[in-house]
């Protein structure tokens, strides 16, 4: 019985021994350090179901202005320069989607609390540096899901324009 006993014994030692080499220290202890940098994700191109470059240039035609130049999609949203009536050349920014053009000059019909309170009524979370530019609201914020995300607004209806994830 010893005999057949001691190759099993010799065996049970070898994998001891083995594992024994696969575990990590555990006198040394290490500090790590991360740095985090947020970079936001705007599309460089238009969704799927956005608007082309034609349809952006008939939108921009159908608000009244002429001679587009420059137009090109950057974050998140179509942006351009164009004449107006007046002779003088405005920027713009056409949402992706809905083709609605925003001059960059324009007056915003609601304000930052009204941006937020509809922000936070679409499900939106931590809502945070709202802020008018350009003729878009911008604002940082949390989805229901928890994801950081920089949003672009309505000025008129505050439903948001265009999202990128943080």
């Amino acid at each position: 019985m010893i005999k057949r006993m001691l190759p099993l014994l010799i065996g049970l030692l070898v994998c001891g021994a083995a594992f024994a080499q696969d575990r990590p220290a555990t006198a040394q202890s290490t500090t790590t350090r991360q740095t985090t940098t947020t970079m936001t994700r705007w599309a460089v191109q238009p969704p799927a179901d956005g608007s082309t470059e034609e349809a952006v240039k008939t939108s921009i035609a159908n608000a009244g202005y002429k001679e587009v130049k420059d137009l090109k999609f950057k974050d998140g949203v179509w942006r351009s320069k164009a004449r107006g009536g007046n002779k003088q050349w405005v920027e713009l920014a056409v949402g992706p989607v809905n083709g609605k053009v925003y001059p960059a000059d324009a007056p915003s019909k609601l304000n930052k609390d009204e941006i937020s309170a509809k922000l936070a009524a679409a499900g939106y979370q931590n809502i945070d540096d709202v802020k008018f530019d350009d003729g878009l609201w911008a604002a940082e914020a949390k989805t229901p899901h928890g994801d950081d995300v920089d949003l672009l607004v309505d000025p008129d209806d505050g439903s948001v324009v265009a999202k990128s994830r943080d």
